[in-house]
């Protein structure tokens, strides 16, 4: 077998269609989309049935590119195996030389292997097929047997080839880094030139997998309930409106699931979850999305502590699913320990600590006012409650100094209108809040039951949103018709899919969605 030398170094020549030390101009693009429709065009007239064009329908594949890596990973250098096999992948490196052609093929999965081309095995006309017709970012499949390089690169000695897909726009530089706009708005390059972004898509779907797995466990039942719906509610939000020709009606893409999810525990399924997407019209940020998924969970005769614990289950299974424990690496190296029992804080006792001075909830109105003016904290007048402030004083003295995961317990009855009052704490209801990496990851409540007091909290929330509350929730008769007709004491809770991601590896929230939303 002969061969010339191997390449040393990551290199594409000009025939090759290689990328240079920075992204191509637009006009270097159209030039070079120009040549490539061209080479598409002697592919299509040269098609024969053997040979399916630019664009067959199949190609040889026997084994996969991951596949030969495991089982061929202690050849000798030089070594052959005498196993012919066909495999697919996309052209990410290629080097002509004159008897001898060296391209690197990639898989999906980000694994590849190196494709030599050589006078010897394919004679005169295929390779000269091969420098003239293939370039990077082809897709093509090779038959030949599987080598081990002089330099010890796992090979496939190629005796034929086929193009399975002919590229018409140039990839990016696989060895400049694309930045964050690139990568959200051309998702499908980032994942071919990008290893993280491959591992966070495959990431986020252990992660799922083991919420369903812990669910199951426990003997939960995944639902889905409507996108649309006539009433928003089961979140403080603004929502998405839309019409619908067929019922000539207004309705709301969901901000939350919660109301139908109430309702399937009325029915009697006493433990049940969904994961699907949410919509709410606000504001975009490193850690909120217009469109992002939630879990949503409730557990019949539990309350806010049994979910406190059936959530850090959930997040401590989803980050040893992930990493292989609960310590996790996120993207800039650091390590984050998500294991061990997770501490609960009120929130009016940890905000008079850190306030140096008594709050609770009988503090009085003017005085909240007052001391959020004296600290720089803004809330409108017309949505000024006594809870809202609480909240918003809590934020500015508490959160940024929450380092573990932390369950923020207890919160102001008038900004949870969902929620029961605390069962010894007048003023305040069972509910919590989940801080990990300093932002909020989940949140949970003992769920109220009662169909009397929730019609009166509904009342009351429809008079803030008459005030200007764009984000206050309005009276839901169809979900109050349900609650009369009894649902259980419940533990509920929800979780952001997207922050669950975030928390695990570190990274963005517009970096953990695959195709997140961009202008």
């Amino acid at each position: 077998m002969t061969a010339a030398p191997e390449p040393t170094a990551p290199h594409a020549d000009a025939p090759t269609g290689g990328a240079s030390a920075e992204e191509p101009s637009a006009e270097d693009v159209f030039e070079q989309k120009a040549v490539r429709l061209a080479k598409r065009e002697r592919l299509l007239a040269e098609r024969t049935d053997a040979a399916g064009g630019p664009y067959p329908v199949s190609v040889p594949v026997t084994a996969t590119i991951a596949e030969l890596r495991e089982r061929f990973d202690e050849l000798e250098a030089g070594e052959e195996t005498g196993v012919v096999v066909s495999v697919a992948g996309r052209v990410v490196f290629s080097r002509n030389t004159g008897k001898l052609c060296f391209a690197s093929l990639q898989a999906g999965d980000g694994s590849r292997i190196q494709a030599m081309v050589s006078l010897a095995e394919v004679g005169e006309e295929s390779l000269q097929d091969w420098k003239e017709l293939v370039d990077l970012g082809d897709h093509v499949s090779v038959t030949g047997q599987v080598i081990s390089s002089r330099r010890g690169e796992l090979s496939i000695m190629v005796s034929t080839w086929t193009v399975a897909s002919k590229a018409l726009l140039p990839l990016p530089n696989l060895y400049t880094e694309l930045s964050e706009e690139s990568r959200v708005r051309s998702r499908f390059l980032d994942l071919i030139v990008r290893d993280l972004a491959r591992e966070t898509v495959v990431a986020r779907a252990k992660v799922n997998a083991s919420l369903r797995r812990t669910f199951t466990e426990h003997g939960f039942l995944e639902v889905e309930t409507p996108m649309l719906q006539v009433q928003h509610g089961g979140a403080a939000a603004r929502p998405f409106v839309t019409h619908s020709n067929a019922f000539d009606a207004e309705l709301f893409l969901r901000i939350a699931p919660e109301l139908f999810l109430k309702r399937a525990v009325v029915g009697g399924i006493d433990r049940v979850f969904e994961i699907n997407r949410n919509f709410r019209n606000e504001g975009a940020d490193s850690t909120h999305s217009p469109e992002f998924a939630m879990l949503e969970a409730y557990q019949a005769y539990s309350d806010y502590n049994g979910i406190a614990d059936l959530t850090q289950e959930l997040v401590q299974n989803a980050a040893t699913a992930v990493a292989g424990s609960t310590t996790v690496t996120w993207a800039d190296g650091t390590e984050y320990d998500l294991g061990g029992q997770w501490d609960r804080i009120s929130m009016y006792g940890s905000l008079s600590e850190a306030a140096s001075r008594e709050i609770t909830p009988e503090t009085p109105l003017a005085e909240l006012q007052a001391l959020a003016a004296d600290v720089g904290v803004e809330v409108p007048e017309k949505i000024a409650t006594h809870g809202k402030l609480v909240e918003e004083l809590w934020e500015h003295f508490v959160k940024g100094g929450l380092q573990r995961p932390t369950f923020v317990m207890d919160f102001p009855l008038d900004t949870s209108p969902l929620v029961r009052e605390h069962r010894t704490i007048a003023g305040v209801v069972e509910k919590w809040d989940l801080y990990v990496r300093g932002f909020e990851l989940a949140t949970g409540y003992s769920e109220l039951v009662d169909p009397v007091i929730q019609r009166e909290r509904f009342v009351a929330q429809a008079a803030l949103a008459a005030r200007g509350d764009d984000e206050a929730m309005r009276v839901d008769e169809e979900f109050l018709r349900a609650l009369e007709h009894g649902m259980p004491p419940t533990g509920g809770m929800g979780m952001g899919i997207d922050r669950l991601m975030m928390a695990i590896t570190g990274l963005g929230i517009r970096e953990t969605i695959l195709f997140p939303l961009v202008k």
